[in-house]
């Protein structure tokens, strides 16, 4: 069939072309002009949620066919579309909202039609992480997409210890019904750094709440958290930025409160256990952390 556009003289004969088409992620009209045409012209369009995905093609009376790919497709199913794609076929590849490939199953497909040679198109357009990172009022100048934490509270806490040192601003996708929880694992691994949730982005709901972890975490106890979520917290702090004396006395009383657990320290030297809390409370000078510990017997 016809590509979209004229090919290079060194592009193989024949060979098709993946479009990578981002689309919105709430408000309809946050399409670019060119997906538009894209998602018009294209053979097929390989779709995370065919079910949202003809909401969209319905208001911009698109018409071409639609083919699911989500985290239960098999690989027969990706194996179709990289033959389509081997003959000649232009295919748009979208997610259930915003840049396809960024935490969804497109990812795979990408892969694998990259290994195979067929030429990928990205259109730039909506995406969650960058939308709240704007908003969130935490540093721009350098940011680290952690996606989703690990389902399991074992393996999500290694991962955010993993990430702890990070001085970038961190942004997380999460679910409504594990926030809490997410919030308390983030304010036990991290300390209370400053953390936007941003909500509903581009919704009638969109809402940014701008606190640190702790004040999110009492929130949550007197609210329902609805809709999609990105989380965003501010990285290792080396520079004294967020020496607030308020919050700084919220973190010498959760460390007091650990140095009151049943059993904490148990076996461990002084040093090494400066060392752990000093880990687990980076807003604290080491300093300040040796004299609280100093205060009690272990």
């Amino acid at each position: 069939m016809a590509l979209l556009r004229q090919a290079p003289a060194a592009r193989i004969m024949n060979q098709g072309e993946l479009f990578l088409i981002a689309t919105p992620i709430g408000n309809l009209g946050d399409i670019t002009i060119r997906a538009l045409e894209t998602l018009r012209r294209v053979e097929m369009v390989a779709a995370e949620d065919t079910r949202t995905a003809k909401k969209l093609f319905q208001r911009y009376r698109i018409n071409a066919p639609l083919v699911s790919l989500h985290d239960n497709s098999s690989p027969a199913q990706r194996q179709k579309l990289l033959e389509k794609l081997a003959a000649g076929a232009a295919v748009g590849l979208i997610s259930e909202a915003g840049t396809p490939g960024i935490s969804d199953p497109g990812y795979r497909l990408i892969t694998e039609a990259v290994e195979r040679g067929i030429r990928i198109t990205p259109l730039p357009g909506p995406c969650a992480a960058v939308a709240a990172l704007c908003a969130s009022a935490l540093p721009l100048d350098a940011f680290f997409f952690a996606g989703f934490l690990p389902p399991r509270p074992g393996p999500a806490r290694r991962r955010l210890e993993a990430l702890r040192e990070i001085e970038a601003t961190l942004i997380f996708y999460e679910s409504p019904r594990r926030l809490n929880v997410t919030l308390a694992l983030l304010l036990e691994v991290f300390g209370d750094r400053q953390a936007c949730v941003a909500r509903e982005l581009s919704k009638i709901y969109e809402e940014f709440l701008r606190f640190p972890l702790s004040e999110l975490l009492r929130l949550g106890a007197e609210r329902e958290w609805r809709g999609e979520i990105t989380l965003l917290v501010s990285g290792r702090d080396t520079k004294g930025i967020n020496r607030d004396p308020e919050v700084l006395a919220r973190e010498e009383e959760r460390l007091e409160s650990v140095l009151s657990a049943e059993g904490f320290g148990r076996g461990l030297s002084r040093r090494d256990l400066v060392d752990e809390l000093a880990a687990r409370f980076p807003r604290l000078k080491r300093r300040r952390i040796y004299e609280l510990v100093n205060r009690r017997d272990f």
